[in-house]
């Protein structure tokens, strides 16, 4: 009867840590959670790639690892059904804003570019990022099937996602980033305002508004183009090491197909024009 009971025991003990070590590979899964269309749900890597829309997609060169590269990926227009098209959607790694962009090109399904989130699967590990460590895009990574040259900027294809969410446009949010209402709808300045947020706005504020402050302020307290001579701020977009060597920046570089110099030359033009439309900082406290 003791050998039973300390049998009995030691079975109910092993049953319970097999189960504690269930628990604890499932609450280690990577999870993305999207807050879209009025409703919040949270996926796991393992649930998305068992829905039936999961597919595979090859990329021919991915703006991340600047090669080719196959993923398994859902379209990411199934999990934002019912965000507006006029909206924003807002892509978080942990607590940090990596990426802002406008819903109606995520959720297009036609014959354009087509958005779709990659999914790292425990068992088909991506690359890694570097040689020097084990961190790869994952666990989620958007990409874009047919993409064209103008959207290999990475801000368009921000990497490690743990968080997507569905938000009122910048301009709506931040109304301080705007250029003055008497700029005409087709002047240059308004073209470089798109630009601004397309390329720029995934890393710094200006005028202390936007999502992400990896990189500083570009208004306040000085304009980049009130200290840099234009052939210089055009040096340092393009290539920012060429400039000011700092091993730790994170600046990337962008090449004429990444930002055109027509599109440079609107971004500079924003830039200059907001130059003059300062909003005092908060003071310190």
């Amino acid at each position: 009867m003791r050998r039973s009971r300390w049998g009995r025991k030691i079975g109910r003990l092993a049953a319970a840590a097999v189960s504690a070590t269930v628990v604890a590979a499932a609450a280690a899964e990577p999870s993305l959670t999207v807050i879209a269309g009025g409703r919040t749900a949270i996926y796991t890597a393992a649930g998305l790639l068992t829905l039936p829309t999961a597919t595979t997609v090859t990329i021919p060169v991915d703006a991340v690892y600047a090669t080719s590269v196959s993923f398994r990926a859902v379209p990411i227009a199934i999990l934002l059904a019912g965000t507006a098209p006029d909206s924003e959607v807002r892509f978080l790694s942990g607590e940090r804003v990596v990426s802002t962009q406008p819903a109606a090109p995520l959720l297009a399904q036609g014959a354009g570019a087509l958005a779709y989130l990659a999914v790292e699967s425990a068992d088909a590990p991506w690359p890694p990022l570097k040689a020097t460590g084990p961190a790869t895009a994952g666990p989620f990574h958007l990409v874009w099937v047919k993409a064209d040259k103008s959207m290999m900027t990475p801000a368009l294809w921000p990497m490690q996602i743990t968080r997507i969410e569905e938000v009122q446009p910048l301009a709506k949010r931040y109304p301080m980033i705007l250029p003055a209402s008497s700029v005409s709808p087709n002047h240059p300045i308004r073209a470089g305002f798109t630009a601004f947020q397309k390329h720029c706005m995934s890393c710094h504020t200006l005028n202390g508004g936007g999502d992400s402050t990896i990189g500083p302020d570009l208004n306040i307290p000085y304009n980049a183009t009130e200290y840099l001579r234009p052939e210089a701020l055009r040096r340092l977009i393009r290539d920012p090491q060429s400039l000011r060597r700092w091993p730790g920046s994170k600046m990337p570089g962008f090449d004429t197909k990444t930002l055109p110099d027509r599109e440079m030359a609107e971004l500079l033009a924003y830039l200059r024009h907001m130059a003059d439309r300062k909003v005092a900082p908060p003071v310190a406290k």
